[in-house]
């Protein structure tokens, strides 16, 4: 009985159509038990560690990582027992047949097997790191590969948290700057009578002071008439404007990019958009964060304070805490808040669950995770399906206002622009000073209507003017 077995492209969520090899994490013809993961597979905006299920031997890798996109049901490898020849593994291949895969005409065709995958280069011995301090999972990762020793390293990231960027530096060394010493300045120059900036300027460009005349009090030599004699000597330059070339370079849209451009398209065509906009005073919110970092140990920040704001109001207004599937609306007890987060891998939406139930630091602490995780690239499926409110934020890039599409099968999102300081009129009639921040929210017309929106803002905004109903 044969022991081979094929390893396919796996499926996760009904979305999912095809996915990329990013990384095997076991060599070919290397023994794994179950539990040990295999490899990394980015689907449209996520890459999943995939682990084995049982105990074998990866014979041979099919789809070399860094390739093309597979669709769901390709042979990807092949697991065997390791005592198996090539030619049992070529016939395997051959005959292998996806399931999922159909030709033009509709019958099932077979896959044909890739180009070897060319002998990795000799790696690194790589060591391992046990420290305490903060460190971004791809920075350990490379300071492990390359045994670099971070004791030594200042990081850049928040809180002193060790970045990539760090460790790539640490491996180039300290940058060892050209010093051209002192600048000789001959008794000739120092007998002509110049201020000691236009000596300076003339040593330094190899300027002769003798038999110059200056324009300064009883001729003295100035700045300006060395950098008038400067200026004489150099090449005059070319009145006419050259064209250069000026050719672009084609850069093809990758998987991500693919998948967020046919959403969005979709979703802007499909989706009735209408938009509401709405002020609010956050002095009071600055304010009590501040306090309330001191108090409670945390770093939340003033987005954490939105989403838990927004997730309080749409669990008083569950009209808007919805999505749209076909006919239905589907209403939710609890609001899940995707919070947009730009990463590596483009813009990607992952969720705080629940996040009406949750206390501040605890918004604060699951956005960081998922923050964290989308910066290296191991966003989950479960980090991503699903969502109930989208909640982006540019005001960190100094953005006043602007309006977000709808992330489907949600049916609004709140668009979060940055603190600006306004002059407003206070009740006596005089002229104030406060910070504002400008919030728009995007609705999917099919399944809420105006009232509803205007309603859920009008929560919004009392929750964050008056903040310490966040605490109740």
């Amino acid at each position: 009985m044969s022991t081979l077995r094929p390893f396919c492209m796996p499926k996760w969520g009904i979305e999912m159509t095809e996915g990329t090899i990013a990384e095997w994490m076991v060599a070919e013809g290397a023994a794994f038990s179950k539990g040990d993961v295999l490899c990394l597979i980015e689907t449209a905006k996520i890459t999943n560690e995939v682990e084995a299920e049982r105990d074998g031997v990866l014979s041979r890798i099919v789809v070399p990582a860094g390739g093309e996109a597979e669709p769901v049901g390709a042979l990807l490898a092949i697991f065997g027992d390791g005592s198996e020849d090539a030619s049992a593994l070529d016939g395997f291949v051959e005959s292998f047949v996806p399931a999922e895969s159909t030709g033009s005409a509709g019958k099932k065709t077979a896959k044909k097997p890739a180009a070897p995958s060319p002998a990795p280069a000799p790696a690194k011995q790589a060591i391992k790191i046990d420290t305490n301090r903060p460190i971004s999972p791809e920075a350990l990762k490379l300071a492990e590969t390359e045994a670099v020793d971070i004791s030594g390293i200042e990081g850049s990231g928040r809180n002193g948290r060790i970045t990539f960027q760090d460790v790539q530096q640490a491996l180039r060394g300290p940058a060892s700057p050209q010093l051209r010493g002192p600048v000789a300045v001959t008794a000739e120059d120092r007998s002509v009578f110049a201020s000691p900036l236009a000596r300076r300027i003339a040593a330094q460009n190899g300027i002769a002071l003798a038999g110059v005349t200056g324009t300064g009090p009883r001729g003295r030599i100035s700045k300006k008439d060395v950098l008038a004699l400067i200026q004489a000597a150099a090449p005059a330059r070319s009145a006419e404007f050259i064209l250069v070339d000026n050719t672009p370079v084609a850069v093809p849209f990758d998987t991500v990019r693919k998948v967020v451009a046919r959403r969005l398209t979709a979703a802007k065509q499909d989706i009735p958009h209408f938009y509401l906009r709405i002020s609010v005073a956050v002095d009071a919110l600055l304010a009590l964060r501040k306090t309330a970092n001191l108090v409670l140990g945390t770093k939340a920040s003033v987005n954490d304070y939105i989403v838990l704001a927004s997730a309080m109001a749409l669990a008083q207004h569950p009209e808007v805490n919805v999505q749209l599937h076909g006919e239905e609306v589907h209403r939710f007890p609890h609001a899940d808040v995707a919070v947009a987060v730009a990463s590596p891998k483009g813009l990607v939406t992952p969720i705080v669950r629940q996040a009406n139930r949750m206390r501040i630091e605890q918004v604060a602490g699951k956005t960081r995770e998922l923050i964290d995780k989308a910066s290296a690239g191991r966003l989950s499926y479960e980090d991503m399906d699903g969502g109930t409110f989208t909640v982006s934020n540019l005001g960190m890039f100094g953005i006043e206002q602007f309006d977000a599409i709808i992330n489907p099968p949600q049916c609004a999102i709140l668009a979060v622009g940055a603190a600006v300081r306004q002059a407003v009129e206070t009740g006596d009639g005089d002229i104030a000073f406060e910070s504002r921040i400008q919030l728009t929210l995007s609705v999917d017309h099919r399944a809420i209507d105006g009232a509803a929106g205007a309603g859920f803002l009008a929560t919004l905004k009392s929750l964050i003017e008056q903040p310490e109903q966040l605490f109740a």
